[in-house]
């Protein structure tokens, strides 16, 4: 674990917004799950990302520090006090203002009035039992060849429960999430296995017509 380490450091611009969003209570992504969000957009030169649940804006970090120089994340989150901590944060870690977009509004109402097919990734860190809404949302959103990944997800897998055990709805909205994904036949699935879990699906091409 110590080696993988190694590929997940933060630096002090990263820990001191992930120790703010621990103490906000905004559930901060691990290093391991940033490194990998960074690696993701970084793979796919992402221009344009939406990020569901600002947090304290060490998600964005990562997730801007793997875009291109001239990308711009839209991040959205009901809170306020969140985005303007990541404003802060964002500031710090040398990013130009005009590099972000912070939305404040539910992310059900405002994700319907983005531009489909315009974004290259979108990543789900917010409310579990939205996530099977936030997956038709960012299906949507998706060019071809454009990343979905969703938060969170390896406390709802395996699934080992008893005959008489019922899910909570969190956990029943991240199953269903991973079932969609997992039998839609215009994504290519992963499941990553770093930090808190990320489910990652690639948007097909569309397939040629005859």
């Amino acid at each position: 674990m110590a080696h993988i380490d190694q590929y997940a450091t933060e630096d002090a611009t990263l820990a001191s917004a992930r120790e703010a969003g621990r103490q906000a209570d905004a559930g901060p992504v691990s290093a391991a799950s940033g490194a990998a969000l960074r690696f993701l957009a970084a793979a796919i030169g992402a221009r344009a990302v939406v990020e569901v649940g600002t947090g304290c804006g060490s998600s964005g970090i990562w997730l801007l520090r793997g875009m291109r120089s001239d990308a711009i994340l839209t991040s959205v989150d009901v809170e306020a006090e969140y985005q303007e901590i990541a404003r802060d944060a964002y500031r710090k870690a040398g990013f130009a203002a005009n590099r972000t977009r912070l939305i404040r509004g539910r992310a059900l109402e405002v994700l319907p009035r983005l531009t489909d097919a315009a974004y290259d990734m979108v990543f789900v860190d917010a409310v579990h039992t939205e996530y099977p809404a936030y997956l038709v949302e960012a299906l949507r959103l998706l060019r071809p060849g454009g990343i979905v990944v969703f938060n969170n997800v390896l406390a709802a897998t395996p699934m080992i429960d008893g005959p008489l055990h019922v899910p909570d709805p969190g956990t029943a909205a991240i199953r269903e999430t991973e079932r969609l994904v997992r039998e839609d036949e215009a994504l290519i699935p992963l499941l990553l296995p770093v930090g808190e879990g990320l489910l990652a699906a690639i948007r097909a091409d569309a397939p040629e017509q005859d």
